[in-house]
């Protein structure tokens, strides 16, 4: 283990965290895994990965991880690490427990705004819409405070001007009335001119592409969702929410770390118009988990989150299904924003359309990632594809720290997988 992943293991007084195992074996289950020789990867190498899984476990932030890895198409590391349910911080030590498995559902947080994208990219590609269209040419009462102008594009790339979101917005039993919503963001006055610049919409622009979606083809984009990306795709998870006799099955999240101060905590009020315990306590509610919540509320497990972006991979098929076109696929990842701050989250980003993407010499996705696209979720989640290196990757992770000693074995976990190298026909690129 990496001597300094060690520290991630040490003590610190008031950073919540769950209970380790002395065998992790007992909390680890392995799924169908090829041999990585058939994806021209050596075995040392996968083993190196998981390895890193297990130090990122062992500092004690996330009661469950899951990972899946295809490389070349190929699944290479398919695995899963710790309890789902009853070790959380807070949990009664001697309370029931759940191993987490390979089915066990996830929360994706923001990395949902991803599986929103392609529904919007998909229905351009249908011509429903055009992503240059209005907002205001579907739904009329968005043309007031300086809306008019703003188009799904947009909304799509956080430029839309409407980032943030009052706090009645963020009423649960809103979710059942989207006009409702809709109501209350086209009242809200824009904080910027439509294409100005970036400013990370984290919960208000899914509100708006659902109902852009709701109105041009009259079905809810669940059901869009559900039509023209999972069927296809045979996906019994990766949809908005859960049916509420799946609500014990979901991944139970919990908040770790350290406490969450200023001026951290103030970014992340502005983003999401909440705190963090507020967050996780409307992430928990069963509204939340049965509604429609487009920017934030997609429910999948490592294996089809990581199907979907092996889809994309591979230009928009899989399986010997054809789910979007090879330029749909470009337009979503191609590049809209270089390295510009981000007026939300205060850092430089680069983004497609709906997608973030990597960079080099480090990103989001870890070092010498520039082809890479996908998207993080709240707040250990990475979900990703890189045509470079021929892989799609899921990690998804049940705790919700932010600032903690466990970003070391974090940032080792992400350089491990991207020690992986180029494939030969993606050299130079």
């Amino acid at each position: 283990m990496n001597p300094l992943s060690l520290l991630a293991q040490l003590p610190i007084p008031g950073v919540a965290r769950c209970h380790i195992p002395r065998d992790l074996g007992e909390v680890t289950t392995i799924g169908p895994e090829e041999n990585p020789r058939e994806a021209r990867t050596p075995r040392a190498a996968v083993e190196r990965i998981w390895n890193a899984v297990e130090a990122l476990y062992r500092s004690g932030i996330h009661p469950a991880i899951q990972v899946c890895i295809r490389r070349h198409g190929v699944p290479i590391l398919h695995r899963a690490i710790g309890h789902s349910h009853g070790n959380a911080p807070g949990d009664a030590p001697d309370g029931p427990k759940q191993v987490v498995g390979l089915d066990t559902p996830f929360t994706l947080y923001s990395a949902s705004k991803a599986v929103t994208a392609m529904v919007i990219h998909k229905l351009d590609e249908l011509r429903v819409f055009h992503l240059e269209d209005r907002v205001c040419d579907y739904v009329p009462e968005f043309d007031r405070e300086g809306k008019r102008w703003i188009t799904i594009h947009h909304v799509l790339t956080h430029r839309a001007g409407i980032p943030n979101v009052p706090p009645e917005a963020m009423n649960l039993d809103l979710l059942d009335d989207p006009r409702r919503v809709i109501g209350i963001l086209a009242r809200m006055p824009r904080t910027s001119r439509p294409g100005a610049f970036v400013q990370y919409h984290a919960v208000s622009g899914g509100f708006v592409l659902a109902e852009v979606v709701r109105r041009a083809t009259g079905e809810s984009i669940a059901a869009v969702l559900e039509r023209e990306i999972c069927k296809p795709l045979g996906f019994r998870w990766m949809r908005y929410g859960v049916r509420p006799d799946d609500l014990p099955l979901v991944a139970h999240d919990a908040l770790t770390g350290p406490p969450i101060l200023p001026p951290v905590s103030n970014v992340f009020r502005r983003a999401l118009g909440a705190s963090m315990p507020e967050l996780l306590a409307l992430a928990r509610d069963p509204r939340f988990l049965t509604g429609v919540v487009p920017s934030a509320n997609v429910v999948s497990n490592a294996w089809e989150i990581g199907a979907f972006y092996e889809c994309l991979l591979q230009n928009g098929t899989l399986g010997g299904a054809r789910v979007f076109d090879p330029h749909t696929v470009r337009h979503a990842t191609n590049e809209q924003s270089y390295r510009e701050i981000d007026l939300t989250l205060l850092i430089p980003l680069r983004y497609g359309s709906g997608l973030m993407l990597g960079d080099r010499p480090f990103g989001i996705f870890g070092p010498n990632t520039p082809r890479a696209f996908g998207h993080l979720g709240f707040t250990n989640i990475f979900c990703w594809a890189d045509p470079v290196r021929q892989i799609s990757v899921a990690v998804l992770t049940s705790g919700k720290p932010v600032l903690s000693a466990h970003v070391i074995p974090l940032l080792a976990l992400l350089m491990e997988i991207n020690r992986l190298p180029a494939s030969p026909a993606a050299r130079g690129a």
